[in-house]
């Protein structure tokens, strides 16, 4: 087995907090109305396509002449997308400085080019990555292998000394298929005792166990 030299993060679900309903449910009066909204109006697999590269505008205006009576809620999926972002997986983002002492960090993402920015914005985390592949900036999304073999190339990566990490399992497949060690973080999994577990934060300073 090689060394291990790189970790890969997923960042919606692993790192971010992201999640519609946050937003609507200050639109909608009552949960079914809103449930009906986000599986019937604006379902997630609309969201997919902008996170493939269509444009926000494009999609928006296409989704109200679909849907009229929804004008105005759909107006705000993206015109207060912000307020989708329920905050940080804080347990997981701490994590972030002490690995970057040891390892590359690299995202891996499917998330619009447009709104991304929006994030990098409000949170600096960001800026401890080595390097991010957007799916909304190269129009494929995960579990499409293409993606992964687009972090592969333009960073150098060698998936046998890199470690991705998902709450997709899908995306896990994929990544197990092109060679990547995977960890496929459920609700039910803490990320910091995982990676105890297999030795990849055992070395880590008694200043950062301090600050837990």
């Amino acid at each position: 087995m090689k060394i291990l030299k790189n970790i890969v993060f997923d960042f919606g679900g692993v790192l971010i907090d992201w999640n519609p309903r946050y937003l609507y449910r200050n639109v909608f009066e009552t949960e079914d109305e809103m449930e009906y909204f986000l599986e019937h109006i604006c379902p997630y697999d609309w969201n997919l396509m902008q996170d493939a590269g269509r444009l926000l505008a494009e999609a928006t205006l296409s989704k109200q002449k679909e849907h009229p009576e929804y004008s105005n809620e759909i107006a705000l999926y993206y015109g207060r997308w912000i307020e989708m972002i329920g905050g940080i997986f804080e347990e997981n983002v701490k994590l972030l400085k002490p690995l970057k002492e040891k390892y590359n960090l690299y995202g891996l993402t499917n998330w619009s080019a447009e709104t991304l920015p929006l994030a990098q914005a409000k949170y600096d985390f960001f800026d401890l990555f080595d390097g991010i592949v957007v799916s909304g900036a190269e129009k494929i999304v995960k579990p499409d292998p293409e993606l992964y073999r687009i972090l592969i190339d333009r960073y150098r990566i060698n998936p046998q000394e890199t470690l991705f990490i998902d709450d997709n399992p899908q995306n896990i497949q994929t990544a197990e298929r092109l060679g990547f060690h995977t960890l496929y973080l459920t609700p039910q999994i803490n990320l910091e005792q995982e990676l105890k577990n297999r030795g990849i934060i055992d070395c880590w300073k008694k200043e950062f166990r301090s600050e837990k």
